[in-house]
């Protein structure tokens, strides 16, 4: 019995042995694809203007080998920032099934901030909570996207349960939550007509960032809301002076898509 052991704990070293070297030798092979055809052939074009170079490169590493993610991934991302969604949703698909576990949460993101398919994006998003937890993507949690969606769905209601509970964590955790995140869990509850409870947590963002525009002027609803009027028309007074100079949503996205009740110019109240 002691030899049978043995014999299959060495067969069982071997055979980990001989698939570690086999992956080892396929991810060596795939580097070597990756820095001929996308650091050293994409990259010397501008995916915004040179778009078929950089798509022609990407399809000579594929044709040496298709099951390489990440350059199906490299297909997808410009196409997004060009607001071609179908388009590049069929590229990015094929990463996910090849590698789900590095970009279903990418694939959750860009149906949040770029798609806008909202429950299609909360499906992919709790099916990646499911597996490792509440993590971040893009610089912001599940939680914060799923509650984003439910914003944008009108179901402000579950969007408010989902921001307190990850604001409330990342308070716990570091302090304060970040000052977007605060933004949404405030227009959550401004949505919901509880303007006073809005106000509270509009005041924790500007805590953070005090010359958040966006903020100020939904504050400054709040407060015309509850008839301060005077303290309303100061305040939004101040956020066109910031909007003017640029202190707005700060998210690297903003350059491609225009975030949930992100202002852009502000004439009146």
């Amino acid at each position: 019995m002691k030899l049978l052991i043995c014999l299959f704990t060495l067969l069982s070293t071997f055979c980990y042995s001989q698939n570690s070297t086999a992956l080892e030798k396929v991810k060596q092979k795939q580097d070597a694809i990756i820095e001929e055809y996308y650091t050293n052939c994409a990259l010397k074009h501008n995916y915004k203007y040179e778009a078929s170079q950089w798509q022609a490169c990407l399809d000579k590493g594929l044709a040496k080998d298709s099951t390489i993610a990440y350059l199906w991934q490299q297909k997808a991302m410009p196409l997004f920032k060009a607001r071609k969604y179908e388009a590049g949703m069929v590229f990015l698909d094929k990463a996910v099934a090849l590698d789900e576990n590095k970009w279903l949460d990418y694939r959750a993101f860009i149906k949040c901030i770029f798609a806008k398919t909202f429950k299609e994006s909360i499906i992919d998003f709790e099916k990646c909570k499911a597996r490792i937890g509440n993590s971040y993507v893009m610089d912001h949690t599940y939680d914060f996207h799923i509650a984003l969606c439910y914003l944008q769905l009108n179901e402000f209601e579950k969007a408010e349960k989902t921001f307190k509970a990850d604001t409330d964590f990342q308070k716990q955790n570091q302090g304060e939550a970040h000052h977007l995140d605060l933004f949404y869990y405030g227009i959550s509850i401004f949505e919901q007509n509880r303007f006073e409870e809005a106000i509270t947590v509009f005041d924790r963002a500007l805590k953070q960032y005090p010359t958040f525009s966006d903020v100020k002027f939904y504050k400054a609803l709040c407060l015309r809301k509850i008839s301060k009027m005077e303290e309303a028309k100061i305040l939004f007074e101040e956020s066109k002076k910031d909007l003017e100079n640029g202190s707005t949503i700060n998210e690297d996205q903003i350059h491609y898509e225009m975030y949930p009740y992100q202002i852009r110019k502000l004439v009146k109240l």
